[in-house]
């Protein structure tokens, strides 16, 4: 298992997605082909696995064996369906057209009935059934869960972290949009909004689930769950750095999205407050005037890359992971886990960062003194923040 994880994961999810695809086509053959089979068609074919690596080798570095390697395996594969539903509802609340380097679903879904209904009808169909897609998605991965056999002794605390990770990722998503419509650029609330919707969900919670998997003492897992807190939260600003600077045949969507729609990120956070501590009203103007509009042209979009580096808000970014990649390991330094599965356990947090290991290099970001007036100096929420789900 250690040798192709990504490959076990695949082989658990699609005996899962083959079961209910077949309870889909006998409920409704209607339902089976435009709902339930892109569901898992979307599960199975895209993503990197990530979540559900993290998960693996959270147990493994924790000593969890064969004993849970099924149940390990069950969890990863729910992971990836928690991922479909919020890949899924994201694209159309961000109205995404697409995803993966292909069509999202809801436009695929409008695609196939443009002609027989219209456009316009087609596009209100597609985004309900993208809607239900996701909902049945995070449906599937319950029912994985539900159905997965657990040790007595660690059952109440993989299904307690289960609970708390689905409304985390709700909450954090509701930030998110809430702060696109009201123009909320406040870095404490892009921090919050960060660590809700993908630091926790991402990286924290599917650590925390492998830990728990194995049995692992509460000291490690308090670690643990500081080291997801730490390197997701780096994943997430890391994914803003990708939308506004990635090439699109890397990141499989066009960047840029995150400006169109006014998303309150960190990146965009930073360049307000440095742009208003600074006086800077030409890059007030450039975001004010560009930040949430959807039809935002190459130039303007241009423009606001031209704030994030000249304000330096991308390079406050960059630092900003480097410094919480290096806590981030630094609190994996305070434990003591199975050296091989270790060693695989950091490099995977860092390929998640997307860091080299020059590039974490650096005191721990809790060591570092920085300006009060700095805006890229937020603090990062206690992992022990909540962790039983008030998060």
């Amino acid at each position: 298992m250690d040798a192709d994880v990504a490959g076990a994961v695949r082989r658990v999810l699609s005996a899962a997605l083959a079961r209910r695809v077949s309870a889909a086509e006998a409920l409704d053959p209607l339902f089976a082909r435009d709902v339930a089979a892109r569901v898992a068609d979307f599960t199975r074919d895209g993503g990197k696995l990530t979540r559900s690596r993290f998960v693996w080798w959270g147990m493994r570095a924790c000593g969890g064996g064969s004993s849970v390697t099924a149940a390990t395996l069950r969890i990863a594969a729910a992971l990836e369906l928690i991922q479909t539903c919020a890949l899924v509802h994201d694209d159309v609340m961000d109205a995404a057209p697409v995803r993966r380097g292909r069509p999202s679903l809801h436009a695929d879904v409008a695609d196939q009935y443009a002609d027989r209904v219209g456009t316009s009808r087609g596009a209100r169909l597609g985004q309900a059934a993208a809607i239900l897609a996701g909902d049945l998605a995070l449906v599937w991965a319950d029912d994985v869960v539900a159905g997965t056999d657990l040790p007595s002794a660690t059952a109440p605390r993989v299904r307690d972290l289960w609970s708390s990770m689905r409304m985390e990722m709700v909450a954090g998503q509701y930030l998110d949009v809430q702060g696109e419509a009201t123009s909320a650029r406040s870095l404490t609330r892009a921090v919050r909004a960060a660590c809700l919707k993908s630091a926790l969900y991402s990286v924290e919670r599917p650590l925390s689930l492998g830990a728990a998997l194995a049995g692992a003492a509460p000291g490690t897992t308090r670690a643990l769950s500081s080291v997801g807190r730490s390197i997701g939260l780096a994943f997430q600003l890391r994914d803003d750095l990708l939308d506004a600077f990635g090439d699109p045949r890397e990141t499989g969507k066009p960047s840029g999205g995150d400006i169109r729609s006014g998303k309150p990120t960190y990146l965009a956070a930073v360049a307000q407050a440095r742009a208003e501590s600074a006086g800077d009203r030409r890059a007030l103007a450039v975001l004010r005037d560009t930040l949430g509009r959807a039809d935002a042209s190459e130039a303007e979009l241009a423009g606001v890359r031209a704030v994030f580096e000249d304000t330096g808000a991308r390079a406050a970014a960059e630092t900003k992971i480097g410094r919480l990649v290096d806590q981030g390991l630094h609190h994996l330094d305070s434990v003591s886990l199975a050296p091989h599965a270790g060693s695989r356990l950091r490099a995977l947090l860092r390929a998640a960062a997307g860091t080299s290991p020059a590039a974490a290099a650096g005191p721990p970001l809790d060591t570092v003194a920085a300006a009060p007036t700095d805006p890229a100096a937020v603090s990062l929420p206690s992992a022990a923040d909540g962790d039983g789900g008030s998060r």
